[in-house]
């Protein structure tokens, strides 16, 4: 086995929490820093261009395709979950949308790693993680309390959007929700246009490599290695003294002086520590793991979003069905590389509605409802033909089943087992059937209606409960948002993965800074508190 070398600090995972991180280390701690990535350095250059990520959504040029464990619930079916591979993470191939969630949901994470009884702030809520979103953020045109102006992550609208998305707008507001023109600020419920990781001067993606990694990616200080998968993390009585990892057939250790960081993500991450004897004593031991530390948290509490579909046929095209090829494709780029405006300037989901379809509690809603402008389904729904259309996406916010993650084998290159417990508690079944009847009812409502030719999925006769509940089941898919399988929490939580300062239990020199973290979900897209969480945990870390 080959040696790479010391540094300060290895990071495992080259995705949004890892470049922020090791670019901080680097900038503010003069330290060392090695960030590993299995993905390759860089992605297709029309992965910039704001519409360019859909041309790879299917694919996995760029992302994991975990199979996931078949759900007894949803009638057997397993839906595949993608994972970013490629430096950025998510951040390089997601839909760029930039949401906070609402501020209840920093409060949640707070409580849980305080102590019942204790007086002590654990340092996670609302009002700790805003200057975190604030120092990031270099808004286009929003300032003021809640947001920031000249950091490194550009923020702004999208530079196109369509007659669809416009009158879904305007719908909404007549049947009752108010307009929202920031979904980021004092409140969460309404409906508005939703703010992009795009950068208005370029009218490009602004990824975490762009916004964090570039300022530094000439620094002596810096190492980044991509297709480099990591095997295990090397332990020493207890304490991560680096990792070891396989890049180009060739066995290659990295050793860390100070810490080791994990950043692969909510599978990856979990599953990199039970490879390394970190985690559950009966799953390690059903591989033939030894034990390091027996951590039984390790993999459990995964949390994701679910949607579920309602389309439409519509009686024109007012989305964007066939821009992608023929003439208008070559019009629409010709109109972006000269002016940077028109449908390459979208990501095509410009706009959605946060409310609470079931008890009006909209001071914390419980569905994120897309408008998307054609007709789009999963994968694995088969039967509807894309064409002009409109498909309204109800998405639920905060579910109540938890999964898990394991271990398939003690093999490195083997896909852990993601078991997403999808509907797996009644209220979460019950609450997407509210958001399901609700977006039904906006096809209906003026001035939605005056569009709409006919509903095609799963189509008007479908009302009963039952038949309802059938096509949740039939096509709930994930929102691409895994968190919390190495949750942080407090000292009497037994499924605590994590101390307050993201340090692994019972482990010295490793920490988790990813989605895995959390506690519980974020009521909508988690790219933007991912990249906060872990400008905090640079605070920590350098502390």
């Amino acid at each position: 086995m080959s040696d790479q070398g010391q540094f300060d600090y290895v990071v495992v995972g080259g995705g949004s929490a890892a470049c922020v991180v090791a670019a901080r280390l680097v900038s503010d701690g003069k330290a060392r820093v090695l960030l590993l990535e299995r993905g390759p350095r860089k992605a297709n250059p029309i992965m910039h261009y704001p519409a360019g990520y859909m041309k790879f959504l299917a694919k996995d040029t760029y992302l994991q395709l975990h199979k996931t464990k078949p759900q007894p619930q949803l009638d057997g079916r397993a839906p595949t979950v993608p994972q970013g591979k490629v430096l950025g993470g998510g951040s390089t191939v997601n839909a760029m949308v930039y949401m906070r969630g609402q501020a209840a949901d920093y409060d949640r994470w707070n409580a849980a790693v305080t102590a019942p009884g204790s007086n002590s702030d654990g340092a996670w809520s609302y009002q700790d993680m805003l200057p975190h979103f604030k120092r990031q953020e270099d808004n286009d045109h929003l300032g003021g309390e809640f947001h920031g102006v000249g950091g490194p992550l550009k923020i702004s609208d999208l530079g196109h959007t369509s007659p669809m998305t416009r009158t879904y707008v305007k719908t909404l507001q007549a049947m009752g929700i108010p307009y929202n023109p920031d979904f980021n600020g004092a409140e969460q419920f309404g409906v508005g246009f939703m703010q992009h990781t795009i950068d208005w001067r370029t009218h490009r993606r602004c990824s975490a490599v762009d916004a964090f990694l570039q300022p530094v990616i000439d620094n002596p200080l810096l190492t980044i290695e991509t297709g480099a998968t990591v095997t295990r993390i090397r332990m020493d009585a207890g304490r991560a003294t680096g990792v070891d990892y396989i890049q180009n057939g060739s066995h290659k250790t990295a050793l860390a002086g100070a810490e080791v960081i994990l950043a692969a993500g909510a599978y990856q991450t979990p599953k990199l520590l039970m490879l390394s004897g970190i985690g559950p004593e009966d799953e390690l031991s059903r591989h033939g793991i030894k034990t390091v530390v027996a951590l039984g948290g390790v993999g459990k509490n995964l949390q994701d979003h679910y949607e579920c579909p309602v389309v439409a046929t519509t009686k024109g095209s007012f989305g964007y069905y066939g821009q992608d090829r023929g003439w208008p494709m070559i019009k629409a780029g010709l109109q972006y590389l000269l002016f940077g405006s028109g449908p390459v300037s979208t990501t095509g989901v410009e706009t959605c509605a946060f409310f609470d379809p079931e008890n009006g509690d909209n001071a914390e809603p419980t569905i994120q409802m897309f408008c998307v402008p054609t007709v789009y389904l999963d994968r694995d729904v088969m039967g509807t033909e894309p064409g002009d259309g409109v498909t309204i996406n109800s998405l639920l916010l905060r579910p109540k089943a938890r999964g898990s993650v394991t271990l398939s084998s003690s093999d490195p290159f083997a896909d852990p087992i993601v078991d997403t417990q999808i509907f797996g508690h009644p209220d979460d079944l019950k609450t997407t059937m509210a958001g399901f009847r609700f977006a039904r009812s906006v096809l209906a409502a003026s001035p939605m209606r005056d569009l709409i030719d006919r509903e095609i999925f799963p189509g008007a006769d479908v009302v009963s409960d039952e038949a309802i509940a059938a096509h949740c089941k039939r096509t709930v898919k994930t929102g691409y948002h895994p968190v919390g399988t190495c949750k942080m929490g407090h000292d009497q939580d037994s499924e605590a993965v994590l101390t307050a300062d993201l340090r692994v239990r019972g482990a010295t020199g490793l920490r988790v800074i990813d989605a895995s973290i959390m506690a519980t979900i974020v009521s909508g897209n988690t790219n933007a508190a991912v990249l906060a969480a872990a400008d905090k945990a640079a605070d920590l870390i350098l502390a």
